[in-house]
């Protein structure tokens, strides 16, 4: 596909609403399959008040629940949908579900310096790397490219996997995604460019 073709076409990126184990400050990561509670399904529906006039293409989401209910509403009125795993949230391994102490936070705040630091080919035990995130997000965003007239499209994914997947849109060095704020149904809008994608809108929630 010729990358001029590709330019101006729009990602509106979304974290999933909020869930319970958010709300407690516990790592859900790609194992627990949670669904949003009422907080979350509110932010959905008000994200959808502000953004059902557009004329998305397409809508992408992880194989999650939370990121499906997110945009279920869209999905709803016949918008064409994927759930594609390459969009599932990081694997936290031993972390996640686990109620949130000061010595579980410790041991995070460990891997985000290692990482931070480039090395990016360490986990929490039993967990995936952010590397191995990239390269399944590599595969889904070539997914989501390929189809030229699907020039605004929606995706809803998670808070982790959505820095690495900022970093891969906009050529980010991986060990940067710390800069990337996320908060649960925050909005990212991002126009390729032709050779990465630019952030137009960050961590938005004036729809909340």
């Amino acid at each position: 596909m010729n990358k001029d073709s590709k330019i101006g076409k729009t990602i509106h990126l979304i974290r999933h609403g909020e869930t319970d184990f958010n709300k407690q400050g516990i790592i859900q990561g790609s194992g627990v399959n949670s669904n949003l509670n009422d907080k979350g399904r509110w932010q959905a529906e008000r994200f959808f008040d502000a953004y059902n006039s557009l004329p998305y293409k397409h809508i992408y989401t992880s194989e999650l629940n939370r990121a499906i209910q997110s945009v279920e509403a869209f999905i709803q009125k016949g918008i064409p949908h994927t759930a594609h795993a390459g969009l599932n949230e990081i694997n936290w391994g031993i972390m996640e579900g686990q109620p949130s102490t000061a010595e579980r936070h410790k041991v995070y705040q460990h891997i985000i310096e290692n990482w931070t630091n480039g090395n990016l080919d360490i986990a929490i035990e039993n967990g995936e790397t952010p590397l191995a995130l990239f390269e399944k997000q590599s595969t889904a965003l070539s997914h989501i490219m390929k189809n030229d007239h699907e020039d605004l499209i929606l995706i809803s994914m998670h808070g982790r996997a959505m820095r690495s997947f900022l970093c891969l849109l906009t050529n980010t060095p991986l060990q940067q995604m710390e800069k990337w704020g996320h908060t649960n149904l925050c909005l990212y809008e991002l126009t390729y460019n032709g050779s990465c994608f630019d952030v137009v809108k960050a961590c938005d929630i004036a729809h909340l």
